[in-house]
């Protein structure tokens, strides 16, 4: 199965035809690096690209990254076979993001040529992140779900392809997009998907550009994203900062962790603290703060022994 534990706060994309580029990356800390072979590639520097990208994913993993993507050039651009055989002769691919995902079979594709090209020696899973582009991707969405279970562990909103789909503009208030960033959180909710990964913001060099970002994150926890695609470092702490539980957050959690178990213990379906009734969704809501906060790197365990002594009311 794709993995089901990952944490993708943020995805910087970094152009995969620069070394440049390529090298600094080495240096950030961040969830997620996506090397693009797509939008930020011109055609004819695309061969290139998919061997420098391919030499970087030889290299070992930088210290300050939990993961290394690649975006891959679209199924129907005819492009997505000689990437993926190239980089399928790479040990260290764990994840590709799969541009303008509009059918299941863009998905199958996938699937089929990982099948036949990758050497039976390579054990690492590979996870898919689908990119949702189009009205028609919109649409096809539970099929999308539906078609690679053992590979899709994402959905991302990509909000400039979809706008030009729609031929709609994007305004400050993201009103136009509404729709389909809730069909987009709601699906990777029902499927199961760890990953949702909402639009770019796309301006980065100013103070009021740093707060739009702020304000598009805080608007796409809300709706249920639980991280956001970036395209310039200055990006990444901002966005994985909102995208975290923050310390009281996960104290409360814990707190409601440990007197759920003696709460089952007394046979109590719903119980109380802090003046506020407690039941399976909020208990839910909980265990899955206390999991992302581990994943973070909080320190849960100090936060358990503090609060062992918690009991329902």
């Amino acid at each position: 199965m794709a993995a089901r534990n990952a944490l993708r706060r943020a995805m910087l994309y970094v152009p995969g035809s620069s070394q440049r580029y390529l090298d600094k990356s080495r240096t950030l800390a961040v969830d997620c690096v996506a090397y693009d072979l797509e939008d930020s590639v011109t055609p004819g520097r695309k061969g290139e690209a998919r061997a420098l990208v391919r030499k970087e994913l030889d290299k070992s993993l930088p210290e300050g990254i939990k993961e290394r993507a690649v975006r891959i050039n679209s199924v129907g651009s005819g492009l997505a076979l000689q990437d993926l055989e190239e980089l399928l002769k790479s040990q260290n691919l764990t994840t590709l993001v799969v541009p303008k995902v509009e059918t299941p079979s863009d998905l199958t594709f996938i699937s089929d040529v990982i099948a036949h090209t990758r050497s039976k020696e390579h054990t690492t899973p590979i996870s898919v992140i689908a990119l949702i582009e189009s009205a028609k991707s919109l649409s096809n969405l539970n099929a999308i779900c539906k078609a690679t279970p053992h590979l899709l562990s994402g959905l991302t909103f990509a909000a400039e392809d979809f706008a030009l789909d729609m031929s709609i503009s994007r305004s400050p208030s993201l009103s136009e997009f509404l729709y389909a960033r809730q069909m987009i959180a709601t699906h990777a909710r029902a499927y199961n998907l760890p990953s949702t990964l909402d639009l770019v913001t796309v301006a980065f060099k100013t103070e009021a550009d740093q707060e739009t970002l702020k304000e598009e994150c805080e608007s796409g926890k809300r709706m249920g994203f639980n991280g956001k695609q970036c395209i310039h470092p200055s990006q990444v702490k901002t966005v994985e900062q909102i995208y975290s539980p923050s310390p009281q957050e996960v104290e409360w959690a814990v707190r409601i962790t440990i007197a759920q178990r003696k709460a089952e213990e007394l046979g109590k379906g719903a119980w109380a603290m802090d003046g506020k009734m407690i039941d399976a969704p909020v208990e839910g809501k909980a265990r899955a703060i206390v999991k992302k906060a581990e994943l973070i790197g909080f320190d849960v365990k100090s936060l358990q022994e503090k609060f062992k002594n918690e009991e329902p009311q």
